[in-house]
């Protein structure tokens, strides 16, 4: 279901979009957030930040992810490691050359069944066969793109990944806000939903003039509320 209400709550809609943007936006702990809020005379405790997170922030993810321009041709794949209650697991990225996240995957292995999952829903998910997939030279992903008929697409390099590699940088600001992921569930919902405001306020404000930034911050500040509107 995409429809957000916040009837039978206790604070207004305002305060919890407030509250769920500051988390997901920022590198903020759920303790970061209460603090902040206080600050402002709103007196929230961090348990309740928290199960706004969990309640409302698949939904706005959702929304957000709605009507979000078609990715470029250049596909870029990795994966990182993360330790999950004493385990192993890894996350695969895939984002643009403009720093677009395609898809995020928590999975058990580094193998060709997981590269192959990845790319699989990539293709389903964004309709399109890019005009080149990168990577690094994991010989799953080699395997893998053969599989799915794409292997001529592919493409390695030493720094040709360097896009996708750089993506991992916010997930291990979380990480270590967060104090680590609790579960593999968890961790996805997450990084999804971090993923979809992120592509949003993904400015690159490098590249662009101060006239510009204001344009594109208020028209991300604009989608934001939009997707966060009561139905």
């Amino acid at each position: 279901m995409d429809k957000l209400s916040y009837r039978r709550h206790r604070f207004p809609g305002i305060v919890i979009q407030q509250a769920v943007w500051l988390y997901f936006r920022f590198a903020l702990s759920c303790r970061d957030v209460e603090d902040m809020l206080a600050e402002r005379g709103i007196d929230v405790s961090y348990e309740t930040v928290r199960r706004w997170a969990l309640k409302f922030g698949t939904i706005i993810a959702r929304k957000l992810k709605r009507g979000r321009p078609r990715p470029d041709g250049r596909w870029h794949l990795d994966e990182v490691f993360v330790s999950i209650n004493g385990k192993q697991l890894y996350v695969w990225r895939a984002v643009d050359s403009e720093g677009e996240v395609l898809d995020i995957l928590v999975q058990p292995r580094r193998d060709r069944k997981a590269a192959f999952k990845l790319m699989r829903k990539l293709l389903k998910k964004q309709g399109i066969i890019p005009a080149a997939i990168v990577t690094d030279k994991l010989r799953s992903y080699v395997s893998a793109l053969r599989e799915l008929g794409v292997a001529r697409r592919h493409d390695t390099g030493r720094w040709k990944n360097n896009r996708a590699e750089n993506s991992h940088q916010p997930l291990r600001q979380r990480e270590r806000r967060m104090k680590r992921f609790k579960s593999p569930g968890s961790a996805q919902r997450f990084l999804s939903t971090h993923a979809a405001v992120y592509n949003v306020f993904n400015i690159q404000r490098h590249l662009i003039s101060r006239g510009t930034l204001r344009v594109f911050r208020d028209q991300a500040m604009l989608t934001w509320r939009q997707a966060t509107v009561a139905a």
